[in-house]
């Protein structure tokens, strides 16, 4: 008994730390569950009608967004569907823009040009990431809480775990016909739901963590197997005195993708930005979903393909270990299973948004008698 009210304080006070911090984590991911469907269905500029003809080259697109955006990086052009917008992706750390520019890929139309970093998501996600702080702070909070609520769901289940058959017919289900005390019904509330909520919330805690400590990472990686690295790298090109053996380098290696991957929902190509990178592109086989994108890198001088030795290379060359971590987001946001997974999630998250609302009440209840 001892040991166990040593577990119930050490329950209480970090449900206490970062209760409000888990609400806000938790409602935001339930926000953010739907973001591709919805934004499908309200921006119109993502689309274009359908034609019988070949698309623009990258060349040809990247010289209509350069017009478009002179002073800015272009970073990438991602084409999707056929019925959908090829996007010019401008990106740049510092100063810091995310600014994509959606152009028709039959026209060279441009649908629309958009900040990434305003609207209503992108502040659903930062509160999600960041808690709307300045990243480098809001980000360790929200990590240190995600792993602290790992303590919490270990504690919890602790605490749940029946001492007899008698108990036990009090923690698979609610009993409310049998007492009209709210006390106890929120207490049931807490208790049950927290258990039958456990296995995932796990999982959202593991695969959070992932992105919020490097060191967690690698730990999650090296237990599961894995012996690459994690770290995105690309690697070089060789400068060669004759540099006219090939003309219109990111056009080739865009034809080079679109012929090797004709049924990818999206083939994306990055210029290259100086002498000695290569041309990076990625063909992302999922739809909804991102583990099974290959990454390639080509010479810009000679297109000769350059192997990696990190996880974001070949899918065929992936381990298990890797396809798990390249999994990592689309577990996390239930993608993994498509729509039904992602309305999975959407009911989880609420579920555990309830937790500190109903575990803070119970603390108050006994408090304040």
């Amino acid at each position: 008994m001892t040991i166990k009210k040593a577990i119930l304080k050490i329950h209480l006070w970090l449900g206490l730390a970062t209760g409000i911090i888990l609400f806000i984590v938790a409602i935001t991911g339930c926000l953010y569950a739907f973001q591709e469907e919805i934004q499908n269905l309200t921006e119109t500029y993502r689309f274009v009608e359908k034609q019988d003809k070949p698309y623009l080259l990258p060349s040809e697109i990247e010289k209509i967004a350069k017009k478009e955006l002179p002073n800015k990086h272009l970073h990438a052009i991602q084409y999707r569907k056929p019925n959908q917008a090829v996007e010019a992706i401008f990106y740049n750390d510092d100063p810091l823009y995310y600014v994509i520019c959606y152009i028709n890929p039959y026209t060279g139309e441009i649908q629309r040009t958009v900040n990434e970093f305003s609207g209503f998501f992108r502040f659903i996600l930062d509160g999600h990431f960041y808690l709307w702080l300045p990243h480098e702070i809001g980000q360790f909070i929200i990590a240190s809480s995600t792993l602290l609520f790992l303590f919490i769901i270990i504690s919890g289940f602790i605490l749940w775990y029946p001492k007899n058959k008698k108990a036990a017919k009090q923690r698979f289900w609610f009993r409310w016909k049998e007492t009209t005390k709210w006390k106890r019904k929120n207490y049931d509330l807490h208790n049950i739901t927290g258990f039958y909520i456990l296995s995932i919330a796990l999982i959202f805690a593991i695969t959070g963590l992932v992105w919020g400590f490097p060191w967690f990472a690698y730990c999650y990686y090296s237990v599961i197997g894995g012996e690459k690295s994690l770290i995105y790298e690309e690697p070089t090109s060789l400068k060669i005195k004759d540099n006219d053996l090939i003309i219109n380098p990111l056009d080739k290696v865009w034809l080079k993708m679109q012929k090797e991957y004709p049924n990818a929902m999206s083939i994306e190509v990055h210029p290259v930005e100086t002498e000695t990178s290569t041309i990076a592109a990625n063909a992302n086989l999922g739809d909804g979903t991102y583990w099974k994108t290959d990454y390639r890198y080509f010479d810009q001088y000679t297109l000769e393909e350059k192997e990696v030795s990190h996880i974001y290379g070949k899918f065929k060359n992936a381990s298990t270990s890797d396809k798990i971590m390249r999994m990592n987001y689309d577990i996390h946001t239930g993608a993994i299973i498509g729509l039904p997974g992602k309305i999975f999630a959407f009911l989880i998250s609420l579920l555990i948004a309830s937790l500190p609302i109903s575990g803070f009440l119970i603390w108050w209840g006994k408090t304040f008698k």
